[in-house]
């Protein structure tokens, strides 16, 4: 199966570095190379902020409907190519074919989403004190956009950003992650393709430190836009805040998930297992702090044991694998790290806890018990494969714990009683909760968090708020 170099796209043109430089890319699989990706030099930097600002010029006058119009054959077009997207996105990045594919699908159904939403972005007008002034509240796109995004989900977390900004009316100047490069590039391809003129979408590499101290605070860029760990996300939050650029900000989490007294527990550990291993583990929203009730404790903790020991771990493009390899080595390490901190505190390793095989990134699906709330699993997020379970007594204990952190993104729970449905919606400080069931994040609904989780959200109306200008114009008859 072929794997493409990636070049950058600047002014609609796919193109080399300007000073021919590219990094290698490695199946996490085989740690084998795979192919190579453009490294972008400020010259190519000032080239695509060039092209970002005609672009905002040309793409803020198209009108709405045209808009969605191009953003919906570009959702199209993703669906036409998702079995070549998704291999390319299993060789990079390493999850199994099935959640590739549903990534590249689910991309599709985004883009349609901020399409519709962005013919919904009306402005009012408000009753004037005189008869002879019309009051209205316009809304305009910020101007262009520069977008950071992660390796463990390439697509999901461009095309939200991206086709936010598009909706809105913004050009977008994306940097993808060096590792995953030829994904997200096939995402930007498909709006390429699907008409959006050149300019209004970029594509860039290379070292991400000097990417976004040039693009920050480069008088073209109106606004930032971060996936990624809360202390990059607050250097560069620091950044945009020194020039005044708007900002969305989804940063790490350490999700708890509270499993009540009443819970079922079979849909419990059906549900959260699945969370748990999806993408082995790296996924900013995925369950790690599992807070069980004493009673069901030791009969959740036995299950989600067997559910990990029963995954079959492997390449992602082979047929029934359920879970992939690791990113890449530096996993590997704090795998090892947090696995050795847990057990010399006290922990116990009911599954997994050790690498599998000498090539590529494998690491066996882990569950701890027993985890004292001073071992770093509980308190560091460990973006992995790796589940670590308490036990409490009162569901008081459970949400004090689960608040503990300076975290505050997902969280998870499960009962069968609606007065502690209700409590827990109330005090669990998360951007985003789930009550019974696995994540179900969709483009309806706000995706973001609280507390050092960031602040903004890429889901819902509300994700567009950030890309468009709110402005008072009074208009007097004379």
């Amino acid at each position: 199966m072929t794997y493409p170099n990636t070049q950058l796209l600047i002014d609609g043109q796919w193109q080399d570095a300007a000073d021919g430089r590219t990094l290698a890319v490695h199946n996490p699989a085989t740690g084998a190379e795979i192919g190579r990706v453009a490294h972008a030099s400020v010259a190519d930097l000032d080239r695509a902020l060039a092209a970002a600002q005609k672009g905002f010029e040309t793409w803020r006058d198209v009108p709405a409907l045209e808009r969605q119009r191009i953003m919906r054959r570009a959702a199209g077009l993703m669906r036409e190519r998702a079995d070549a997207i998704a291999a390319l996105l299993t060789q990079e990045q390493g999850k199994p074919l099935v959640e590739a594919r549903l990534e590249t699908l689910a991309a599709a159904d985004i883009i349609e989403w901020f399409a519709d939403e962005g013919m919904r972005v009306y402005g009012r007008i408000v009753p004037s004190r005189s008869l002879t002034t019309r009051q209205l509240v316009l809304k305009d796109p910020v101007g262009p956009v520069a977008a950071f995004t992660p390796w463990n989900f390439p697509i999901n977390q461009v095309v939200r950003k991206t086709a936010a900004a598009l909706a809105t009316g913004c050009s977008i100047l994306v940097k993808a992650a060096e590792e995953t490069p030829a994904a997200p590039a096939a995402l930007i391809r498909a709006f390429v393709d699907a008409g959006v003129p050149a300019g209004v979408v970029g594509l860039v590499y290379g070292t991400p430190a000097e990417i976004s101290s040039y693009l920050i605070p480069h008088p073209v860029i109106r606004k930032v836009t971060f996936t990624g760990s809360t202390a990059v996300g607050k250097q560069l939050a620091a950044m945009a805040g020194q020039h005044m650029k708007r900002v969305t900000m989804e940063l790490g989490g350490h999700a708890p998930v509270i499993v009540c007294e009443d819970a079922d527990v079979e849909l419990a550990v059906k549900a959260a297992g699945a969370a748990k291993f999806r993408n082995a583990g790296q996924v900013c929203i995925s369950p790690t702090r599992f807070l069980v009730h004493e009673s069901v404790h030791d009969q959740f903790a036995a299950a989600l044991a067997r559910h990990a020991a029963s995954l079959k771990v492997g390449d992602g493009l082979a047929e029934g694998t359920q879970m992939g390899p690791l990113a890449n080595p530096r996993r590997i390490s704090a795998m090892t790290d947090f696995l050795q901190d847990a057990v010399q505190r006290g922990a116990t390793v009911a599954a997994g806890g050790e690498r599998l095989g000498s090539a590529g990134n494998f690491f066996a699906p882990t569950v701890l018990t027993n985890v004292p709330l001073d071992a770093r699993v509980f308190n560091d997020e460990p973006f992995g494969p790796v589940a670590a379970i308490r036990r409490f007594g009162a569901l008081d204990e459970a949400i004090a714990e689960a608040n503990r952190l300076s975290y505050g993104l997902a969280g998870y729970a499960y009962t069968r009683s609606l007065k502690n449905a209700h409590l827990l919606s109330q005090r669990v400080e998360v951007g985003m909760l789930w009550v019974n069931q696995p994540a179900l994040p969709s483009a309806e609904m706000p995706f973001g968090g609280v507390k050092d989780s960031g602040y903004g959200t890429e889901g819902g109306p509300e994700a567009l708020d950030a890309y468009l200008n709110t402005r008072a114009v009074s208009i007097a008859n004379v």
